[in-house]
C-alpha cells in the first residue's frame, strides 16, 4: 500500500482514503433514504447501542459486553426485519442506477446478434383518453414503462395484456368501473394490467397533491418508468419521473415527453423537485399577480 502521511501511531495509505470515502458515501445515501421518516430514529437508536457496546468492550466490561454482544447479534435480524421497505428501496434505487438494470443491456449481451427492437409505440390513445379523463374530471393513473413490463406491481392488480386504446383506459377509469380504483400499467403498446397497487412516497408533497399523486411519485422513485396523474377535482394532467413532478401540463407537453422518454432521450431536466415546487409556483404567482405600470 502506498503511505501518504502518518497522524501519530496511524499510517494513512489511498485505499484507507478510498474506504473512508465509500463509507462516507453509503452513509450519506442511507441518510437520504431514512431521512423524513420514522426509520431514522430507529436506526439512531441501533447507532447509539453500538457505539455504546464498542464503548463498554474498550473499557473491559466484560459483563455488559457479552450482554450488548448478543443484542447485536439478535439486532442484526432484527434490523432487517424492521428496516425491509427502506433495505427494499435501497437495493430497488441500486438496481435502477446500474446500467446492467436494464432489460435491453442483458438482451444486447446475450442476443447481440439479432436487431434490437424499436420500443417506441402510439401513444395518442394516452394522449387522448387523458383529454377525455380531465374534461370529465376523472381521476387516473397510469405508469408507462419503457424497460420492464413492472411484474411485481403489475401482480398486485388483474393481469389484462390487451392493446392500447383510448376506449378502453376510459372505460377502466369510469368510477362505475371495478378497476377504476388504483393504476394502470403500460408498457410496449399494451395494457399489462389495471388496478394496480403503487408504493405510496414517504417524502412531505405540496398541499394540493393527494394520494393519487404520492401514489404516483412514490412509483417513479422504484422505478425508471414515467407516470401520468389526470386529478379528480381539478382536471389536470401532471407526471412524475425519478421523484420528480411536473404540474398542470399542456396535452402537447405530455405528448413531447413521452415520445421522447420512449426514444430514449433524457427527460428528467424537465422535471422539478418536490422541494423547488413550491418556490417556482409563489414565483409563478407573484409574476401574474405583480401590478403593471
Amino acid at each position: 500500500m502506498t503511505l501518504l502521511f502518518k497522524i501519530g501511531f496511524l499510517e494513512i495509505s489511498i485505499v484507507n482514503m478510498i474506504d473512508i470515502a465509500l463509507v462516507s458515501f453509503l452513509l450519506y445515501q442511507v441518510y437520504k433514504l431514512l431521512k423524513g421518516s420514522v426509520a431514522i430514529k430507529i436506526f439512531l437508536g441501533f447507532l447509539s447501542i453500538y457505539l455504546i457496546y464498542l464503548l463498554v468492550r474498550a473499557l473491559r466490561m466484560e459483563l455488559l459486553s457479552n450482554i450488548l454482544g448478543e443484542f447485536m447479534g439478535v439486532g442484526v435480524i432484527a434490523a432487517i426485519i424492521i428496516f425491509a421497505p427502506e433495505i427494499r428501496k435501497f437495493l430497488l434505487l441500486i438496481g435502477r442506477s446500474s446500467f446492467l438494470s436494464d432489460d435491453n443491456v442483458w438482451r444486447d449481451i446475450l442476443f447481440f446478434w439479432r436487431k434490437k427492437d424499436n420500443e417506441s409505440f402510439n401513444i395518442s390513445p394516452i394522449i387522448d383518453a387523458s383529454k377525455t379523463l380531465a374534461g370529465s374530471n376523472t381521476g387516473a393513473l397510469m405508469v408507462i414503462s419503457k424497460s420492464t413490463e413492472l411484474k411485481f406491481y403489475a401482480e398486485s392488480g388483474d393481469i389484462l395484456d390487451a392493446e392500447l386504446s383510448k376506449r378502453l383506459l376510459v372505460s377502466i377509469f369510469n368510477k362505475y368501473s371495478p378497476l377504476h380504483d388504483g393504476a394502470v400499467i403500460i408498457h410496449n403498446g399494451k395494457i399489462k394490467a389495471a388496478r394496480c397497487i403503487l408504493p405510496v412516497t414517504e417524502r412531505e408533497v405540496p398541499a394540493q397533491f393527494g394520494l393519487r399523486h404520492r401514489a404516483g411519485i412514490g412509483m417513479s422513485e422504484a422505478t425508471d418508468a414515467i407516470i401520468l396523474i389526470v386529478s379528480e377535482e381539478t382536471g389536470q394532467i401532471s407526471m412524475a419521473k425519478n421523484g420528480k413532478v411536473l404540474h398542470n401540463m399542456s396535452f402537447q407537453e405530455v405528448r413531447e415527453i413521452l415520445n421522447d422518454y420512449l426514444n430514449t432521450v433524457d427527460v428528467d431536466p424537465r422535471f422539478e423537485n418536490l422541494s423547488d415546487y413550491e418556490m417556482n409556483k409563489r414565483r409563478k404567482m407573484a409574476m401574474t399577480t405583480k401590478p403593471t405600470s
